[in-house]
Order: structure tokens, then C-alpha cells, then sequence
């Protein structure tokens, strides 16, 4: 929503000045260099990106629409979630955990979170490394390579999207440029028209290098900020979930392993202690 609020106010301060200024907005309507910069946007995108990019891309656009499904509350269930197993495997053993990590829709902790079974990338990493502690023999220092390896893969596959929209819109300046050169090449292909008519032209002409400018800063780079942003957001639940597991793996209490987790997070969405205690005792009581 807030994409669609800042849309709002470029447009409505940059025309708003223009009109303040005295401009005519019928020479801006140029319909046809909006076709010619679109198009050759378009073309160039489809072009520079093969078919996993420009369905992510695709995937990704409408999604922008959305609020941040990372807020306190997944985080605080997250943690919850990873304290009730920890303490599970605590009590009757890390193998009591394998049924929960091979049919994780079948268990009765994950179960109560049904955000988090949602959430199917971070799903996965769970159960992949529980299912790793189930198996014994672990390395925690081999773990957390694994982890950031791991991480990092998912962080260049999110960031695809991202990418590629940042380069169109690096682009869409020159395009525009190209654009303006094929209006004034026009207008001078027609010197013999009266000088009015063609100071009507190359003004048209100029129009292809305000748009490009305006679609590339105003419009598509903004949108590469924002799935930037998402994905950043998006990594702090890995990270979270990777601290507090290796936390347990190196001998710590299920309740510290999921504070070590608590601190990673961005202080917008971390609860304090005393909130990630409570929640916790909330579990611990059911």
C-alpha cells in the first residue's frame, strides 16, 4: 500500500509543480514515446533475464502491494516454536523430535503455528537441520557453515528480482534519450513547417527524456528498494532460527538458545525479554 501512496506523491508533485508553473499538460501527452520507452524497457528486460528471473519478477511485483508479513508476532511464534522443540528434545531425548521433523503437518507442536507452516523456505531449514541434531554426530561449527552457505544461496535467489529491476530502470533514462533523439529527427525532418509548429515538435521530442527519467527514479528503482528491504527482512527469520539452534547444539538451555535468537532480531521487531518470557511461559503452561 505504501507503494501506491508514494506513487501518488510523485506524481502529484511533480505535474502539481508543473501546473503551479504555468505548463500546458497537453504537450506532455505523448502517448507514443510512452509505447517506445515501455516497449523498449520491456524488450530489454525480457532479453537480459532468462525465464526463472522474469517469472520471480513477475511473482514478486504484486506481492509489493502487501504489508510485511515480518512482524513481532511471527517472530515471537517462531521462537516459541523452536523453544517447544528444543525442550522437547531436552527432556525425552533428540530422537523424540524425528516423527516431528518427517511429518511436520502431522505434529502436534508444529501444529500450533500454522504462520510458520506457512512460511515453507523456512520450514525446510528447520526440519533439514533438526533432522541433522536428530542424527547425531554434528559438528557445530560445520553446522553454521553449512547454515550460512545455506542462507546466502536463498538471499541471491530473493534478490533476483531485485536485480533485474534495478537494471531497467538504469536503463530507462537512455531509452528515453532515445526516444527524445527520434522526436527531434522528426522535427528536423520537417524544417519547412512554420517555426511554432516546430517548437511544438522538438517539445514533444524533450518529453521521451523527462519520462525515462521520471518512470526510472520515480517508479521502477523504488520498487527494486522495496524487494531489497522485503528480502532483508525475509533473511532475520533464517538467522534467527540458525542462532538459536546453534545455540542449543553448543549446550545452551532451550529458554537461553531462543534469547540468543531474540537478539538478532531488528529492534523495530524484537520483543523485549520480558515479552519473549511471558510468551514462552504461555507455552510452557499448555
Amino acid at each position: 500500500m505504501l507503494v501506491l501512496v508514494g506513487y501518488l506523491v510523485v506524481v502529484g508533485t511533480v505535474f502539481g509543480g508543473y501546473a503551479l508553473m504555468g505548463g500546458h499538460f497537453g504537450v506532455l501527452f505523448q502517448p507514443i514515446e510512452v509505447l517506445m520507452i515501455g516497449g523498449a524497457a520491456l524488450g530489454a528486460f525480457i532479453a537480459g533475464n532468462n525465464g526463472k528471473t522474469i517469472k520471480a519478477t513477475m511473482k514478486e511485483l504484486p506481492l509489493l502491494l502487501r504489508s510485511s508479513k515480518h512482524n513481532q508476532q511471527l517472530y515471537m511464534d517462531l521462537l516459541a516454536l523452536l523453544y517447544e522443540l528444543l525442550a522437547k528434545a531436552r527432556k525425552e531425548g533428540m530422537m523424540k523430535l524425528e516423527s516431528d521433523v518427517e511429518n511436520p503437518k502431522d505434529s502436534e507442536i508444529f501444529n500450533r503455528y500454522p504462520e510458520i507452516m506457512g512460511e515453507h523456505e523456512l520450514m525446510e531449514f528447520l526440519c533439514d537441520y533438526l533432522r541433522l541434531m536428530v542424527s547425531g554426530n554434528t559438528d557445530a561449527f560445520e553446522i553454521e557453515a553449512l547454515m550460512d552457505h545455506e542462507i546466502e544461496t536463498i538471499r541471491h535467489e530473493a534478490e533476483v528480482p531485485s536485480h533485474s529491476l534495478a537494471r531497467v530502470g538504469d536503463a530507462l533514462p537512455a531509452l528515453g534519450i532515445v526516444a527524445a533523439v527520434l522526436g527531434v529527427v522528426h522535427a528536423l525532418g520537417s524544417a519547412n513547417l512554420p517555426p511554432s509548429e516546430m517548437g511544438s515538435l522538438i517539445a514533444h521530442a524533450m518529453v521521451g527524456t523527462f519520462l525515462g527519467v521520471l518512470m526510472a527514479y520515480g517508479f521502477v528503482m523504488p520498487l527494486a528498494t522495496v524487494i531489497d528491504q522485503k528480502v532483508e527482512e525475509g533473511m532475520k527469520v533464517f538467522q534467527c532460527a540458525k542462532v538459536t539452534l546453534l545455540a542449543s547444539l553448543n549446550g545452551y538451555a532451550p529458554q537461553l538458545a531462543v534469547e540468543f535468537g531474540r537478539k538478532v532480531l531488528f529492534s523495530t521487531e524484537r520483543p523485549t525479554f520480558s515479552e519473549l518470557d511471558e510468551h514462552v511461559r504461555e507455552v510452557k503452561a499448555r
